[in-house]
């Protein structure tokens, strides 16, 4: 204990360690401060659709009582992706994709990727989150601290006198890893502290698998320079290797692996998806109406009794018409979630062998804001938009007064993400990736 307290004290000492924790405290802070904005925004656009719809229905009523049909070409409504406070940790794709879709009966491929109004160059540059300085600048701080730890008392001539006084030359350097690396603990708590308080999380099983995941990460980080220091080269030559490993893990690697599964899973089907849904609603302009109803009823036999009328414009032929588009392009649209997720699932399994992809995604899952799990708010507006189909093509197509309908039932749905992972799993590639920095260091312990 007294070489600890001796070790601690001259660790705070140093100017350097207690700029570097400074500022990794400050941006840790700002991202906690930038993630509460990004929370902000899309609790400000839910409570905008909840006041907004009331209203939107009463004016649409008032305009178009005699006409259901075209007040229905209007009316739109909200299907809310109720977001996890912890996506102010880790943003993932909630920054790209909306929170609130507001969704007309009409044709639905047409408005499934409808995004909200976002400066591009924001987009491009992306978010700071909490995440982002775990993954990408914790690293970086432990290189800072630890690069030196054995190099400098040989360079500084102090390590023959190590060798003789301390009783063991392993745990010297790791009484001086093991110091460090409990300030980084420190800072670490802090932050999810203030995240806590700022953001105004539960203590809920998710955030504290995410802070443990954290220490497990900082900890692989502690064993692999624990790996290079012992080789004993000079404090320049570890400092440059470890940052070489840090660009080769956090930069090059994540951007192959992107290249290539973006190259092996191409999705042209994003394309024709559209190019589809839209041939399928506007060439019926151009088709004879006999042939779209019966199209139609193939979909809804249930809708049968209400004839063929090809007459002139009607409701029926029209929003038939619009359910051509979806179902068109529903063999597109299979292929491309399949692409999806044969993407999400290969970056999941290479992603079990790099802590910190792996960690990246582990944490959008726990947030609610990975990949999949907007996939799965997509598909259940999707069941929620056929939900309104089936409730409304009767009203229209019976011709019934929009008055006749209790709007006040259709307040904005929500849905509930599941963040629910498995914590052994999520735990075991990080587990596994430090027990191998420890064992590959054995034979090079044994020359120390």
């Amino acid at each position: 204990m007294t070489t600890l307290k001796l070790f601690l004290q001259q660790c705070i000492r140093s100017k350097e360690v207690r700029i570097s924790l400074l500022l990794i405290t400050l941006l840790g802070i700002i991202s906690i401060v930038i993630g509460n904005k990004h929370l902000e925004r899309q609790q400000d656009a839910i409570a905008e659709v909840k006041s907004y719809q009331a209203q939107h229905f009463d004016r649409q009523v008032a305009l178009h009582n005699e006409d259901l049909g075209l007040l229905l070409y209007y009316a739109k409504f909200a299907y809310i992706n109720n977001l996890n406070p912890l996506a102010g940790l880790s943003i993932g794709q909630s920054d790209v994709n909306p929170t609130v879709k507001r969704i007309t009966i009409k044709t639905f491929e047409a408005q499934k990727y409808d995004a909200d109004l976002v400066n591009p160059m924001n987009l491009q540059s992306g978010n700071l989150d909490l995440s982002f300085v775990i993954i990408y600048l914790f690293p970086l701080l432990v290189i800072v601290l630890s690069f030196n730890v054995l190099s400098e008392e040989t360079e500084t001539g102090t390590w023959r006198l190590v060798t003789i006084q301390a009783r063991s030359k392993l745990g010297f350097i790791i009484s001086k890893l093991l110091i460090r690396m409990l300030l980084l603990y420190a800072a670490l708590i802090v932050l999810f502290f203030i995240a806590k308080l700022v953001l105004n999380l539960t203590f809920d099983r998710n955030l504290f698998w995410m802070l443990g995941l954290s220490m497990l990460y900082i900890l692989f980080w502690f064993t692999l320079t624990f790996f290079i220091i012992i080789f004993k080269k000079s404090s320049g030559f570890n400092a440059l290797l470890l940052l070489s490993v840090w660009l080769v893990l956090i930069i090059l690697l994540p951007a192959g692996i992107n290249a290539y599964v973006s190259t092996k899973y191409p999705v042209p089907e994003a394309l024709s998806t559209a190019i589809a849904q839209r041939d399928g609603y506007h060439v019926k302009w151009d088709t004879d109406k006999l042939a779209t109803i019966e199209k139609f009823y193939e979909h809804y036999p249930q809708f049968k009794r209400y004839g063929y009328p090809t007459d002139g414009f009607n409701w029926l032929w029209y929003y038939a018409m619009q359910q051509m588009g979806d179902d068109d392009s529903k063999n597109q649209q299979e292929a491309l979630n399949e692409k999806i997720k044969l993407r999400e699932q290969t970056s999941n399994q290479i992603a079990s062998i790099i802590p910190n992809m792996h960690i990246q995604l582990v944490f959008n899952r726990l947030s609610g804001t990975s990949m999949s799990q907007q996939m799965d708010y997509l598909e259940a507006t999707d069941a929620y938009h056929e939900k309104l189909r089936l409730f409304f093509y009767p009203k229209i197509f019976e011709k019934q007064q929009a008055e006749t309908i209790d709007w006040k039932q259709f307040t904005p749905e929500y849905y509930e993400t599941n963040t629910k992972i498995s914590p052994v799993r999520s735990m075991i590639p990080i587990v596994i990736a430090s027990i191998f920095m420890i064992l590959i260091s054995i034979p090079r312990i044994r020359r120390l």
